[in-house]
C-alpha cells in the first residue's frame, strides 16, 4: 500500500515536470544580443556624407582695375595777336636799296604759346586801314620750327623791305606802318613805322622769313 502511494507521487511529479517543460517551450523566445558592426576603415560617416564639399585653394577674386594713366599736359596753343606785341630792329642793315629788319613778336599773355611758320606782313595806310599793295613774300631759306614762347619771351623773323623808288612801275603812296598777322591767325597787329608803299599789287616790296627763337 505504501509503495503504491510512492509510485503515484512519482507519476504526479513526473507529470508536473513534463507540463512545466511544455509551458517553457511554448513561451516567448528570449531576445538575441544584437551584434555591433564596426564600419570599414575609410568609409564615410553619415555626417561626413551630408556635409558640404570643401574646395581647396584660395577663392578667386576680381583683380583690381588698373590705375588710370596720368593725363598728359595739354600742348601750348598757337600764339594769337591778342596776346602778342610787335617790334622791329633795323640793326640788320641794308643792301642794294633794301633794309633788313628783325621782326619780334613777344608773348604778353600769362600762358606759354607757340609761333609756327611765317607771319603775314603788309604795309598799311593806318592802324585801322587795309593793307596796301602786295603782301610779303616768304623766304624759305630757313625751315620753320615750333618756337615756344613763355610769357615775356619773343620769337623773331627776318623782314626785308625794298625801297619803293627802286621800281619805276610802282604807284607810290604813303604807308603808316606794317600790318602783321601771326602765323595761322586772322587777327593782326599794327606796327607804326612810316614808309613808302606801292599801291599796285604787282610790286612786292616785302619778304618775311620763318620764326626762330629770339
Amino acid at each position: 500500500m505504501r509503495s503504491q502511494r510512492i509510485s503515484h507521487r512519482l507519476i504526479l511529479t513526473t507529470a508536473a515536470a513534463a507540463a512545466a517543460l511544455m509551458l517553457t517551450g511554448c513561451g516567448p523566445s528570449q531576445p538575441q544580443t544584437q551584434a555591433t558592426t564596426t564600419p570599414a576603415t575609410g568609409s564615410a560617416s553619415p555626417d561626413a556624407t551630408s556635409a558640404s564639399p570643401t574646395v581647396s585653394g584660395t577663392p578667386s577674386e576680381t583683380p583690381p582695375a588698373p590705375a588710370p594713366a596720368p593725363a598728359e599736359p595739354a600742348a601750348p596753343a598757337l600764339c594769337k595777336a591778342a596776346g602778342l606785341s610787335a617790334a622791329t630792329d633795323a640793326s640788320g642793315g641794308g643792301a642794294a636799296g633794301s633794309v633788313f629788319m628783325t621782326l619780334n613778336l613777344t608773348n604778353t599773355g600769362s600762358e606759354a604759346c607757340v609761333l609756327r611758320g611765317f607771319a603775314g606782313v603788309s604795309l598799311a595806310a593806318d592802324a585801322d586801314g587795309a593793307p596796301i599793295g602786295a603782301p610779303a613774300a616768304r623766304d624759305e631759306a630757313t625751315a620753320p620750327v615750333d618756337v615756344l614762347l613763355a610769357p615775356g619771351q619773343a620769337g623773331s623773323a627776318v623782314l626785308r623791305y625794298t625801297q619803293a623808288g627802286n621800281y619805276p612801275e610802282c604807284a607810290m603812296v604813303d604807308a603808316a606802318g606794317y600790318r602783321i598777322y601771326p602765323p595761322e591767325d586772322t587777327g593782326s597787329l599794327f606796327l607804326p613805322q612810316p614808309t613808302k608803299a606801292c599801291s599796285n599789287a604787282g610790286v612786292t616790296l616785302l619778304t618775311i622769313g620763318a620764326f626762330q627763337p629770339a
